[in-house]
């Protein structure tokens, strides 16, 4: 019986990825509206210059829409590395979540890092988050968070959700330490968070109000990829 009950829940986890997945033309249509919809109606931006070292590379921008519990969030990255006039490095990123609360209710991503294409979809239903990526696919708990940088309640979690390949990661987050940071050309009061998981490792800082500030990581090559606010 208990097995039973198993295959139940995956028939239905599965019908409902079907809808996120092989969806019609008027449903691609709508997520193309619901894309337009988070960055008109955006209540936040955050939007950031990134580099590489010294140089400025590209831009990784947010927009987020709220209706009281509801929250909708856009992101969209375009990093390009050259040299003289060849490109050695080439990204694009954008990413579509909505959430209730501070729990994922959908994520849809895609990604190109330099010619590797990947892609997210993610549903929540009543027994859970089903996750299916180029990477492969998990069964995840019902309130799930991704990597969501522009709210500090993230910092709080255990694991959270990759949405670029979907991996659900292992997550370490140091103790704050106060610090000033230039933002925008003023020296400000800062909070500086160290996180690591998986290969990543990054520093995050914010202000007294919560707001995200800046974000610093060490690549595997050693060198610093950096986002600025604007």
């Amino acid at each position: 019986m208990q097995n039973r009950i198993k295959d139940i829940y995956a028939l239905f986890a599965a019908l409902a990825l079907l809808a996120v997945l092989f969806v019609s033309p008027e449903a691609e249509a709508s997520t193309e509206q619901d894309d337009f919809a988070a960055l008109q109606n955006a209540s936040n931006s955050w939007r950031f210059r990134v580099f590489l070292d010294d140089k400025e590379i590209g831009y990784h921008h947010f927009y987020l829409a709220e209706d009281g519990q509801n929250r909708q969030l856009k992101s969209v990255a375009n990093f390009e590395y050259r040299l003289l006039f060849v490109t050695l490095f080439r990204y694009e990123h954008e990413n579509l979540e909505n959430w209730s609360g501070d729990c994922l209710q959908s994520v849809r991503s895609r990604t190109d890092s330099n010619g590797d294409n990947y892609t997210v979809h993610g549903l929540r239903f009543d027994g859970g988050f089903q996750v299916v990526a180029s990477e492969g696919d998990a069964a995840l708990p019902p309130c799930v968070m991704s990597f969501a940088y522009w709210n500090p309640a993230f910092l709080e979690e255990a694991r959270l959700l990759n949405t670029q390949d979907g991996r659900y990661l292992d997550v370490e987050v140091s103790s704050p330490v106060q610090e000033r940071l230039e933002v925008r050309g003023e020296m400000m009061p800062s909070y500086r968070y160290h996180l690591e998981a998986g290969d990543l490792r990054l520093d995050l800082w914010y202000s007294d109000q919560n707001e995200w500030l800046a974000l610093e990581s060490t690549l595997e090559s050693g060198r610093t990829l950096r986002y600025e606010s604007i």
